[in-house]
Protein backbone atom coordinates (compact mmCIF):
# COMPACT_ATOMS: atom_id res chain seq x y z
CA UNK A 1 0.00 0.00 0.00
CA UNK A 2 1.73 3.79 -0.87
CA UNK A 3 0.15 6.84 0.50
CA UNK A 4 1.23 9.38 2.97
CA UNK A 5 0.16 9.75 5.99
CA UNK A 6 -0.68 5.52 5.96
CA UNK A 7 -0.20 4.39 9.66
CA UNK A 8 -3.70 4.30 10.43
CA UNK A 9 -4.90 2.54 7.76
CA UNK A 10 -6.91 -0.62 7.95
CA UNK A 11 -6.46 -2.30 4.40
CA UNK A 12 -3.41 -4.62 5.90
CA UNK A 13 -6.03 -6.04 8.04
CA UNK A 14 -8.39 -6.29 5.40
CA UNK A 15 -6.16 -8.13 2.65
CA UNK A 16 -3.89 -9.86 4.96
CA UNK A 17 -7.56 -12.07 6.53
CA UNK A 18 -8.11 -12.42 2.72
CA UNK A 19 -4.74 -14.26 1.80
CA UNK A 20 -5.19 -16.33 4.90
CA UNK A 21 -8.58 -17.62 4.55
CA UNK A 22 -7.92 -18.00 0.77
CA UNK A 23 -5.22 -20.15 1.85
CA UNK A 24 -2.39 -17.80 -0.03
CA UNK A 25 0.26 -18.25 2.02
CA UNK A 26 3.09 -16.79 0.27
CA UNK A 27 1.24 -13.82 -0.06
CA UNK A 28 1.38 -10.13 2.28
CA UNK A 29 0.40 -6.77 2.26
CA UNK A 30 2.34 -3.97 3.68
CA UNK A 31 2.16 -0.15 4.03
CA UNK A 32 4.98 2.22 2.42
CA UNK A 33 5.15 5.68 2.87
CA UNK A 34 5.26 7.16 -0.30
CA UNK A 35 4.63 10.75 -1.27
CA UNK A 36 3.15 11.89 -4.69
CA UNK A 37 6.26 12.75 -6.37
CA UNK A 38 8.61 9.77 -5.00
CA UNK A 39 5.69 7.12 -6.58
CA UNK A 40 7.38 6.51 -10.40
CA UNK A 41 10.49 5.75 -8.51
CA UNK A 42 9.34 3.59 -5.60
CA UNK A 43 7.01 1.51 -8.16
CA UNK A 44 10.05 1.45 -11.14
CA UNK A 45 12.30 -0.05 -8.39
CA UNK A 46 9.85 -3.11 -7.81
CA UNK A 47 11.08 -6.44 -8.05
CA UNK A 48 8.67 -9.21 -9.77
CA UNK A 49 7.22 -10.63 -6.44
CA UNK A 50 4.84 -7.79 -5.93
CA UNK A 51 1.61 -8.37 -7.63
CA UNK A 52 -0.55 -5.32 -7.18
CA UNK A 53 -0.26 -2.15 -5.23
CA UNK A 54 -2.95 -0.28 -3.35
CA UNK A 55 -2.79 3.50 -3.75
CA UNK A 56 -4.02 6.14 -1.51
CA UNK A 57 -3.57 10.12 -1.14
CA UNK A 58 -1.73 11.40 -2.31
CA UNK A 59 -0.40 9.19 -5.09
CA UNK A 60 -3.71 8.46 -7.26
CA UNK A 61 -2.90 11.02 -9.78
CA UNK A 62 1.13 9.65 -10.26
CA UNK A 63 -0.82 5.87 -10.21
CA UNK A 64 -1.88 6.72 -13.65
CA UNK A 65 1.43 7.98 -14.83
CA UNK A 66 3.41 4.48 -14.11
CA UNK A 67 0.96 2.32 -15.50
CA UNK A 68 1.18 1.13 -19.35
CA UNK A 69 -2.61 0.78 -19.53
CA UNK A 70 -5.08 2.13 -17.73
CA UNK A 71 -9.11 1.40 -17.07
CA UNK A 72 -11.69 3.51 -19.02
CA UNK A 73 -13.01 4.93 -15.22
CA UNK A 74 -9.70 5.67 -13.98
CA UNK A 75 -8.46 7.49 -17.06
CA UNK A 76 -12.16 9.51 -16.70
CA UNK A 77 -11.64 10.02 -13.36
CA UNK A 78 -8.61 10.85 -13.83
CA UNK A 79 -7.13 8.79 -10.15
CA UNK A 80 -6.31 5.27 -9.88
CA UNK A 81 -6.44 3.15 -6.50
CA UNK A 82 -5.33 -0.02 -8.16
CA UNK A 83 -1.93 -1.11 -9.58
CA UNK A 84 -1.80 -4.65 -10.87
CA UNK A 85 1.33 -6.40 -12.26
CA UNK A 86 1.27 -7.56 -16.04
CA UNK A 87 2.66 -10.71 -17.17
CA UNK A 88 5.16 -8.67 -19.22
CA UNK A 89 6.22 -6.62 -16.06
CA UNK A 90 3.96 -3.41 -16.70
CA UNK A 91 1.34 -1.96 -14.64
CA UNK A 92 -2.39 -1.86 -14.88
CA UNK A 93 -4.30 0.97 -13.75
CA UNK A 94 -7.64 0.97 -12.13
CA UNK A 95 -9.91 2.75 -9.63
CA UNK A 96 -11.86 0.08 -7.30
CA UNK A 97 -13.24 3.08 -5.15
CA UNK A 98 -15.95 3.31 -7.97
CA UNK A 99 -16.92 -0.10 -8.21
CA UNK A 100 -17.17 0.04 -4.73
CA UNK A 101 -19.30 2.54 -4.23
CA UNK A 102 -21.56 1.31 -6.74
CA UNK A 103 -21.38 -2.31 -4.64
CA UNK A 104 -22.36 -0.83 -1.61
CA UNK A 105 -24.99 1.80 -2.89
CA UNK A 106 -26.88 -1.00 -4.92
CA UNK A 107 -27.05 -3.44 -1.96
CA UNK A 108 -28.93 -0.93 0.09
CA UNK A 109 -31.15 -0.33 -3.16
CA UNK A 110 -30.40 2.34 -5.10
CA UNK A 111 -31.93 1.67 -8.63
CA UNK A 112 -31.48 3.43 -12.05
CA UNK A 113 -32.88 6.84 -12.25
CA UNK A 114 -31.94 7.77 -8.53
CA UNK A 115 -31.33 11.65 -8.10
CA UNK A 116 -28.17 12.01 -6.52
CA UNK A 117 -26.29 15.14 -4.39
CA UNK A 118 -22.74 15.01 -3.66
CA UNK A 119 -21.35 17.39 -0.96
CA UNK A 120 -17.85 18.47 -1.66
CA UNK A 121 -15.55 18.36 -4.79
CA UNK A 122 -12.47 16.74 -4.34
CA UNK A 123 -10.89 13.27 -5.53
CA UNK A 124 -14.19 11.19 -3.53
CA UNK A 125 -16.73 13.22 -5.27
CA UNK A 126 -15.04 12.10 -8.70
CA UNK A 127 -15.61 8.34 -7.58
CA UNK A 128 -18.99 8.88 -7.03
CA UNK A 129 -19.67 10.75 -10.08
CA UNK A 130 -18.43 7.80 -11.79
CA UNK A 131 -20.80 5.61 -9.39
CA UNK A 132 -23.96 7.57 -10.08
CA UNK A 133 -22.69 7.30 -14.20
CA UNK A 134 -22.87 3.04 -13.43
CA UNK A 135 -25.80 3.19 -11.54
CA UNK A 136 -27.33 5.30 -14.41
CA UNK A 137 -28.69 8.30 -12.04
CA UNK A 138 -30.98 10.72 -13.83
CA UNK A 139 -28.78 13.48 -12.65
CA UNK A 140 -26.20 14.74 -10.27
CA UNK A 141 -26.13 18.09 -8.48
CA UNK A 142 -22.48 18.72 -6.27
CA UNK A 143 -21.96 21.38 -3.55
CA UNK A 144 -18.79 22.34 -2.84
CA UNK A 145 -17.73 25.46 -1.71
CA UNK A 146 -14.63 26.39 -4.09
CA UNK A 147 -16.11 27.31 -7.65
CA UNK A 148 -12.69 26.16 -8.65
CA UNK A 149 -13.78 22.83 -7.78
CA UNK A 150 -16.81 22.31 -9.24
CA UNK A 151 -15.32 23.48 -12.63
CA UNK A 152 -12.46 20.97 -12.22
CA UNK A 153 -15.36 18.28 -12.32
CA UNK A 154 -17.36 19.23 -15.34
CA UNK A 155 -14.72 17.58 -17.94
CA UNK A 156 -15.24 14.40 -15.55
CA UNK A 157 -19.11 14.60 -15.35
CA UNK A 158 -19.22 14.98 -19.46
CA UNK A 159 -16.70 12.22 -19.83
CA UNK A 160 -18.57 10.03 -17.88
CA UNK A 161 -22.18 11.08 -19.60
CA UNK A 162 -23.26 12.08 -16.24
CA UNK A 163 -25.99 15.25 -15.89
CA UNK A 164 -24.48 17.37 -13.42
CA UNK A 165 -25.78 20.74 -12.03
CA UNK A 166 -23.53 22.47 -9.23
CA UNK A 167 -24.17 24.72 -6.28
CA UNK A 168 -22.48 27.05 -3.92
CA UNK A 169 -22.06 25.30 -0.41
CA UNK A 170 -25.09 27.63 1.36
CA UNK A 171 -24.38 29.30 4.96
CA UNK A 172 -25.49 27.72 7.66
CA UNK A 173 -28.41 30.15 7.96
CA UNK A 174 -29.49 28.93 4.50
CA UNK A 175 -30.02 25.44 4.91
CA UNK A 176 -31.76 23.88 4.11
CA UNK A 177 -33.75 26.34 1.78
CA UNK A 178 -30.94 26.79 -0.36
CA UNK A 179 -29.54 23.04 -0.45
CA UNK A 180 -31.87 21.32 -2.31
CA UNK A 181 -31.78 18.30 -0.23
CA UNK A 182 -35.00 17.98 -0.06
CA UNK A 183 -36.31 15.09 -1.88
CA UNK A 184 -33.09 13.84 -3.24
CA UNK A 185 -32.77 9.75 -3.37
CA UNK A 186 -28.77 9.48 -2.55
CA UNK A 187 -26.91 12.21 -0.24
CA UNK A 188 -23.26 10.92 -0.46
CA UNK A 189 -21.24 13.26 1.54
CA UNK A 190 -17.21 13.51 0.45
CA UNK A 191 -16.52 16.42 2.41
CA UNK A 192 -13.36 15.85 4.96
CA UNK A 193 -14.32 15.11 8.65
CA UNK A 194 -16.44 18.21 10.43
CA UNK A 195 -17.32 19.52 7.27
CA UNK A 196 -20.72 18.94 7.14
CA UNK A 197 -21.61 18.56 10.61
CA UNK A 198 -23.66 21.66 10.41
CA UNK A 199 -26.49 19.93 8.04
CA UNK A 200 -27.32 17.18 10.75
CA UNK A 201 -30.22 19.14 12.21
CA UNK A 202 -31.14 21.07 9.20
CA UNK A 203 -31.93 18.55 6.48
CA UNK A 204 -35.13 17.87 5.92
CA UNK A 205 -34.35 14.01 6.05
CA UNK A 206 -37.16 11.53 4.34
CA UNK A 207 -36.67 7.97 5.12
CA UNK A 208 -36.33 6.91 1.73
CA UNK A 209 -33.06 8.67 1.23
CA UNK A 210 -29.72 6.95 1.31
CA UNK A 211 -27.58 8.46 2.83
CA UNK A 212 -23.69 7.93 2.08
CA UNK A 213 -20.86 9.29 4.40
CA UNK A 214 -17.34 8.50 2.82
CA UNK A 215 -15.72 9.01 6.33
CA UNK A 216 -15.71 6.34 8.84
CA UNK A 217 -13.85 7.80 11.80
CA UNK A 218 -15.01 9.04 13.90
CA UNK A 219 -18.13 6.75 13.34
CA UNK A 220 -21.33 7.57 13.29
CA UNK A 221 -20.88 11.30 12.03
CA UNK A 222 -23.38 13.72 13.02
CA UNK A 223 -24.91 13.87 9.58
CA UNK A 224 -25.27 9.60 9.22
CA UNK A 225 -26.83 9.66 12.85
CA UNK A 226 -29.19 12.53 11.89
CA UNK A 227 -30.16 10.34 8.98
CA UNK A 228 -30.49 7.26 10.47
CA UNK A 229 -32.56 8.65 13.28
CA UNK A 230 -34.56 9.74 10.75
CA UNK A 231 -34.96 6.10 9.14
CA UNK A 232 -32.39 6.52 6.34
CA UNK A 233 -30.68 3.77 4.62
CA UNK A 234 -26.97 4.72 5.96
CA UNK A 235 -23.51 3.86 3.83
CA UNK A 236 -20.49 4.09 5.84
CA UNK A 237 -16.75 4.78 4.54
CA UNK A 238 -16.06 1.59 6.21
CA UNK A 239 -18.60 0.01 3.89
CA UNK A 240 -16.56 1.65 0.99
CA UNK A 241 -13.00 0.18 2.23
CA UNK A 242 -13.94 -3.29 2.49
CA UNK A 243 -15.84 -3.34 -1.14
CA UNK A 244 -12.84 -1.76 -2.25
CA UNK A 245 -10.23 -4.05 -1.04
CA UNK A 246 -12.16 -6.78 -2.38
CA UNK A 247 -11.95 -5.54 -5.87
CA UNK A 248 -8.73 -5.45 -5.32
CA UNK A 249 -7.51 -8.59 -3.83
CA UNK A 250 -9.37 -9.81 -6.67
CA UNK A 251 -7.48 -8.72 -9.37
CA UNK A 252 -4.11 -8.85 -7.40
CA UNK A 253 -4.35 -12.74 -6.42
CA UNK A 254 -6.98 -13.98 -9.49
CA UNK A 255 -8.83 -15.69 -6.92
CA UNK A 256 -12.00 -15.22 -5.41
CA UNK A 257 -11.97 -12.77 -2.17
CA UNK A 258 -13.36 -14.91 0.48
CA UNK A 259 -15.62 -11.95 2.13
CA UNK A 260 -17.01 -13.15 5.52
CA UNK A 261 -13.02 -13.67 6.79
CA UNK A 262 -12.40 -10.18 5.47
CA UNK A 263 -15.38 -8.65 6.86
CA UNK A 264 -14.70 -10.01 9.91
CA UNK A 265 -11.34 -8.99 10.63
CA UNK A 266 -12.60 -5.44 9.81
CA UNK A 267 -14.95 -6.15 12.02
CA UNK A 268 -12.67 -6.97 15.04
CA UNK A 269 -10.04 -4.31 13.78
CA UNK A 270 -12.32 -1.64 14.63
CA UNK A 271 -13.77 -2.76 17.55
CA UNK A 272 -10.71 -3.56 18.96
CA UNK A 273 -10.89 -7.08 19.48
Amino acid sequence: MLGKPIAHSLSPVIHNAGYAAAGLTGWSYTRIECAAAELPALVAGLGPEWAGLSVTMPGKEAALAVAAEVSPVAAAVGAANTLVRRPDGSWYADNTDVSGMVEVLTEVGVRPGATVTVLGAGGTARAALAAAARLRAAGVTVLARRPAAIAELEPVAAALGVAMTSAPWPPASAWPEASGLAGVDVLISTVPKGAADELAGRVPWQAATVVFDAIYDPWPTPLAAAAEAAGCRIVSGLDLLLAQAIGQFEQFTGTPAPRPAMTAALTAARSGT
